[in-house]
């Protein structure tokens, strides 16, 4: 919101200095982030009149102009524009002048010809050229013809202003206009607000006689108020009126429109104007829109609307979308002679969620889907029919039509006194609370334990006891209010389970060499042929977004995979060799009956290239056993009991380097080679590795609580065990029929060897085991060590068909 401190001075007396006044209004919580000057560096620039245009002796596209300034005599200033006409009024830069940007005038000669001075555009006095028309910002800036010559340039365009540009909450629609911000400045300097009252002469056609509006969904539109003037003139604002949008950001388009504006900047009530004869009978009608209807608005747009959206119609269709913008049908023109004035109420949520579907946000959608004074709608449209009447002449209609199906009550709030010392922690009296709500227009009525006070419609974000004390302390001064130490009981701040899994579950990826990624829960549906998923997959049941950014970012991810062969490709494509990623994130499940989807944490990781080369290992390329060794070493930290690893079949991964990680018969996860076309799909060199598990299962096994003791002091004895089995049987079975056959005495078990060859039956393979073997109380001896590997070796046989191999 830019405010201009000038026009702010005509509702309040300010005796402060701009920047003092922002500082104030910080203090009191309406933030101003900057405070421009306008024409700042401007010096030695006067309105001048163009006495004499002649051809330049020596250049074709430069002419001779004899400027009167004020001064003795006119000047002789050489320019090259194309705009200016004898008797045009334009702003002149005296010799020593200053523009903008640092630019400084000097007598000079162009072609052989002196020029005392340089006539001046809109940019060159540092006005934006959005806010001027096409011919203002490229050529002179033409005055008004009553401008006076000799008057300091600055002060006829409003640039002797400063504008504070205010960074408001959402919840401050109200000081979304010069009167919101003017009652906030006269309640901290404690002076008196003046609102204009309006004043005009009315005819004696009634208004009711000439339109009717009609209402069909109150629910979106609580009021509806239309005033009429007839006979208008139209043409260009006057220069004051101009100056003043500019400062506010707005630019001006011709006097009815910049009227509205105005008025919509003055009071905070966005209007609109309708051309009285393109309305079909003169009949406003309030209504949803039909499915499919078509509007052009004015930006020249067509526009598809629906029955959410509120429209604004006449007995053939839409004129305008309620809140948003006007259709070019009904809208102002050059040829207009009388005019419709809308002033309404529109529901701030619908117009949110209107503006959003068209892609359309204007100034007057952002102040209704914040909400405005419903009761100040009347005299928006009187205010705004008033200035109207005063700049392009007319006669007004008497009265208006103000179809208002529901009048509202103020809201009513108990304030209580001790409530509101021991909330700010203040010895203020109750006198003090009381003059700081009426100062800002709030009525109290007191007694003897507590406060009734009755908040004014401009101010909907007042609606709990709470509220008032902010209003109370930020008119009291923030920095009034002492620092105090914070008391009463503490807690110490820890992880929750879930968060430690994560943390755990980050700390062994990185440790095992994995970069920790983080990727877009948004996907591109091409994801799930990419990954070999078939038609019938679950996961290709993605939600899909109603608004996506792009194609590329269209449905939520269901799977994660895809995200770090992505990064692999870009690091890839980027001549980065190889690279082992993972993320922690969250997929998607859509849930019938359900709004929103199903939420599952899950851990998914990478690789790709060779392991890294040590002191007393060579580099080799990645292959199942690494990633297999990752998901080891995590679920060991993990401390998780009973993992198993089984064959799997997966689409997305080899069919033979795939395995599946259960527990107690559940899914954990998956991991192995990605299948050759995936990766193919992905355009990576080699073999890829992946690994995903499911954070929300693994989360529902409990972890064992770490117990330390010290370490055994009796020797550990070790033995081999090589075996012959059928190459179908797992090792993974194997072991734990070891472990649980090796009872309390077996330390620990390792696989050490794996052979198959011509040394071993065919279908069979040669499995070796390293065991050792420890006691808490006593040394073992041979015979102990013996009884335990007879009976691993007759359980091995028994289970597996396993033979000690010779």
């Amino acid at each position: 919101m830019r405010v201009s401190y000038n026009w702010l001075k005509d509702y309040v007396d300010i005796t402060v200095s701009p920047q003092e006044l922002a500082d104030r209004l910080t203090l009191a919580g309406l933030t101003v982030d900057t405070v421009e000057e306008l024409g700042a560096g401007l010096e030695n620039i006067v309105t001048g009149c163009i006495l004499k245009i002649e051809r330049h002796p020596n250049a074709d596209k430069l002419v001779v102009c004899t400027v009167d300034v004020g001064q003795e005599e006119p000047l002789q200033i050489v320019t090259g524009a194309t705009n200016v006409r004898e008797g045009h009024k334009v702003p002149s830069a005296l010799e020593g002048a200053k523009l903008a940007k640092g630019l400084q005038i000097k007598r000079s000669k162009l072609r052989g010809v002196e020029s005392r001075g340089m006539l001046c555009s809109g940019q060159e006095l540092g006005m934006e050229a959005k806010l001027m028309s096409a011919e203002m910002a490229s050529g002179i800036l033409i005055l008004p013809d009553e401008v006076p010559v000799g008057l300091d340039a600055r002060e006829v365009l409003g640039l002797n202003d400063f504008v504070l540009e205010l960074d408001l909450t959402p919840n401050r629609g109200d000081a979304l206009c010069l009167i919101g911000v003017a009652r906030d400045v006269a309640a901290i300097l404690k002076t008196e607000l003046k609102v204009p009252a309006p004043k005009f002469d009315e005819s004696g056609e009634k208004a009711e006689d000439l339109a009717k509006v009609d209402i069909l969904d109150a629910d979106l539109c609580r009021r509806y108020v239309a005033r009429i003037i007839k006979g208008v003139q139209m043409g260009p604002s006057p220069m004051w009126l101009q100056n003043r949008l500019r400062a506010a950001g707005i630019r001006p388009i011709s006097n009815i429109v910049d009227v509205t504006n105005y008025v919509m900047l003055e009071l905070g009530q966005p209007l609109h104007a309708f051309d009285y004869n393109a309305l079909k009978n003169h009949h406003i009608i309030v209504r949803r829109a039909q499915d499919q209807e078509k509007i052009v608005s004015l930006d020249g747009v067509e526009r598809l609307l629906n029955p959410d959206m509120l429209a604004i119609t006449d007995e053939n269709g839409p004129v305008a979308v309620a809140g948003v913008m006007g259709g070019l049908d009904s809208e102002v023109t050059e040829n207009t002679v009388d005019v419709l004035i809308e002033a309404a109420y529109f529901h701030p949520i619908n117009i949110r969620r209107t503006s959003k579907a068209l892609g359309l946000r204007s100034e007057s959608s952002l102040r209704f889907e914040k909400g405005i004074d419903i009761n100040g709608c009347r005299r928006a449209a009187d205010r705004a029919v008033e200035l109207i009447q005063q700049l392009a002449g007319g006669t007004i209609a008497s009265g208006a039509v103000d179809n208002f199906p529901a009048p509202i009550t103020e809201k009513t709030i108990q304030l209580r006194f001790a409530r509101v010392q021991w909330v700010l922690g203040i010895d203020i009296s109750r006198e003090e609370i009381v003059n700081i709500l009426e100062r800002l227009q709030f009525r109290v009525q007191a007694n003897a334990e507590d406060l009734l006070v009755t908040v004014p419609a401009f101010r909907p974000d007042i609606t709990r006891e709470i509220d008032l004390i902010e209003e109370v302390a930020r008119l009291y001064g923030y920095n009034q209010i002492p620092d105090t130490l914070p008391f009463g009981a503490s807690t110490q701040g820890a992880r929750t389970a879930d968060q430690e899994l994560t943390w755990d579950a980050k700390r062994v990826m990185t440790t095992c060499g994995f970069q920790e990624v983080v990727t877009y829960s948004f996907v591109h549906p091409r994801v799930f042929d990419l990954m070999n998923l078939p038609a019938d997959s679950r996961f290709r049941k993605a939600v899909r977004l109603q608004n996506p950014l792009s194609e590329e970012q269209s449905v939520m991810r269901t799977v994660l995979v895809p995200n770090l062969l992505e990064v692999l490709q870009r690091n890839h494509n980027r001549r980065a060799q190889g690279g082992a990623v993972f993320e922690v994130g969250r997929v998607f499940y859509p849930v019938e009956g359900q709004p929103l989807p199903e939420e599952v944490p899950v851990l998914a990781a990478v690789a790709l290239g060779s392991t890294p080369k040590t002191w007393n290992q060579p580099s080799r390329p990645l292959d199942f056993f690494f990633i297999k060794g990752v998901a080891e070493q995590l679920l060991d930290t993990l401390g998780l009991v009973g993992a198993e690893f089984n064959r799997h079949q997966d689409p997305s991964f080899h069919p033979g380097r795939c395995a599946k990680i259960e527990i107690q018969g559940e899914l954990l996860g998956v991991l192995g080679e990605l299948h050759p076309n995936v990766v193919e799909n992905y355009e990576l060199p080699g073999r890829v590795m992946a690994l995903k598990i499911d954070l929300q299962v693994l989360a529902g096994y409990p972890r064992p609580v770490k117990q330390y003791r010290s370490l055994l002091k009796f020797p550990a004895v070790e033995r081999d065990l090589a075996v012959l089995v059928k190459q179908e049987v797992a090792v993974a079975h194997m072991l734990t029929i070891i472990q649980k056959a090796g009872g309390d005495l077996l330390r620990s078990v390792e696989i050490f060897d794996l052979y198959q060859g011509s040394q071993v039956p065919e279908g069979f393979k040669s499995v070796a085991f390293s065991m050792k073997f420890q006691a808490e109380d006593r040394t073992l001896t041979d015979q102990e060590v013996a009884d335990k590997m007879q009976r691993i070796a007759r359980s091995l046989s028994a289970q597996t068909g396993a033979e000690l191999r010779k």
